[in-house]
């Protein structure tokens, strides 16, 4: 790890000036913004404990040559950064190769899917020609069992029934096996679905993806009555992070637009405005 803060120094100056996001754009985005505060973060572990007595600050660079940087250390940081460009190229075509890819796989799933509607409702409006003749009645003993009936797939409003009260209990797998259930839908209730998928994963601190699905759930419907809620679960990911000054900007952002707030949800945005020590 020191070997990375140390290759990596030069560069914190660069990262550290960004200005802070309130919300992102991107899976990508939130992604890099969490790798920046974790080396952010490593690096401040490093220079409050010394280094362990093995750290050396990177040389200053000279306009003359002489005392400056070694030619070796800017060699090795190019190299780095090199590699650090090439994987993230490869990266993103990989990611979008597999963007392609589940595009197609779910246009193929929707055509099977309509290909089946269709001859179902052939069918059942008398396509399948005259109804079989009845059979010979058969011995009592030897009567076949009638098979079970299978069970109806649970709709989206018992989905969520059954997550909430799963996070209710804590039991957190249970609540994103349900949650993930209606949020991968297209119905009006995949917002709702996707607001407790970040619930769900907050509660089991992965901060991280629980920032994304929150912001997934905003992006969803941003004038919705479930919006705030996702702008408060974000604000709890990145204090959860503890990336503190994007937490106060996504709840000044959330005071911004939605400036009449009240109950439970204005008491939860007081609350994370608390936790984080914004103004």
């Amino acid at each position: 790890m020191l070997r990375k803060l140390l290759l990596a120094a030069p560069l914190l100056p660069m990262l550290m000036a960004a200005p802070a996001m309130a919300q992102m754009d991107s899976r990508e985005g939130i992604a890099l913004q969490n790798q920046i505060l974790q080396l952010r973060n490593e690096l401040e572990q490093v220079r409050r404990s010394g280094g362990g007595g093995s750290y050396v600050a990177p040389p200053a660079s000279s306009g003359r040559g002489a005392g400056g940087g070694s030619p070796e250390l800017t060699g090795q940081l190019l190299d780095r950064v090199n590699q650090q460009d090439e994987e993230i190229r490869r990266l993103r075509g990989r990611a979008d190769e597999a963007e392609y890819r589940s595009r197609s796989l779910q246009q193929q799933v929707e055509k099977l899917q309509g290909d089946m509607d269709f001859r179902l409702q052939q069918l059942e409006g008398g396509g399948g020609g005259r109804a079989p003749a009845a059979a010979a009645p058969a011995s009592p003993s030897a009567a076949p069992a009638a098979p079970p009936a299978a069970a109806a797939p649970r709709t989206a409003e018992r989905a969520l029934s059954d997550g909430q009260a799963a996070l209710n209990r804590r039991d957190y797998a249970a609540a994103e096996a349900a949650a993930r259930e209606v949020a991968t839908g297209r119905g009006a209730r995949a917002q709702d679905g996707q607001v407790l998928l970040g619930d769900a994963l907050l509660g089991k601190r992965d901060f991280s993806n629980a920032a994304i699905a929150y912001d997934d759930a905003y992006k969803r419907n941003r004038q919705s009555g479930r919006a705030p809620e996702a702008l408060i679960g974000l604000a709890n990911s990145f204090i959860g992070l503890n990336a503190k000054r994007e937490a106060c900007d996504t709840l000044d952002n959330l005071r911004s637009e939605f400036p009449r707030l009240s109950g439970s949800v204005a008491e939860r945005a007081a609350q994370a405005r608390q936790r984080g020590g914004c103004r």
